[in-house]
């Protein structure tokens, strides 16, 4: 069972893309769309404000009739933000993310950000896992050390 600072360590990018809660929605979309996420972190100084999601965007910007050229960030962030340690363990993250449905996870340390894991970089994080027990038994069953 890895941990989230093991998956962190794994990541080929792991910056952390943020947005102001005073920034237009319009600025969060294309940042989205440029770096191909979906999710950034608001934040003011070091702290998280909230999350905006794509998710965000379709239900409270496009389906509430509001434009996405005049509309603030904090109109349509979600504030409150589910996060975990550098400890918490792969599982842990998929049960928090599967009964929240949430798809991304602040990492904080030491009340610092850390860094962003999503449900992809469990999935990859899990599949790996599996690879490696499954090449053990194969190595076992056939005797190899």
């Amino acid at each position: 069972m890895h941990s989230v600072a093991q998956i962190l360590k794994t990541k080929q990018d792991n910056r952390v893309y943020t947005i102001a809660p005073d920034a237009k929605v319009i600025d969060g979309i294309k940042l989205m769309a440029e770096r191909g996420i979906g999710a950034l972190l608001v934040m003011e100084q070091d702290n998280i404000v909230g999350i905006v999601t794509e998710r965000d965007y379709a239900r409270k910007v496009v389906l509430k009739g509001r434009t996405s050229t005049e509309t603030p960030v904090r109109d349509i962030m979600t504030t409150s933000v589910m996060y975990v340690r550098p400890e918490t363990t792969n599982e842990q993250c998929m049960a928090l993310m599967t009964e929240n449905r949430l798809r991304h996870l602040p990492v904080i340390d030491g009340g610092k950000l850390a860094g962003l894991i999503s449900i992809g970089d469990l999935v990859k994080d899990i599949i790996s896992e599996q690879q490696f027990i499954i090449e053990q038994l194969e190595h076992y069953i056939r005797g190899e050390r």
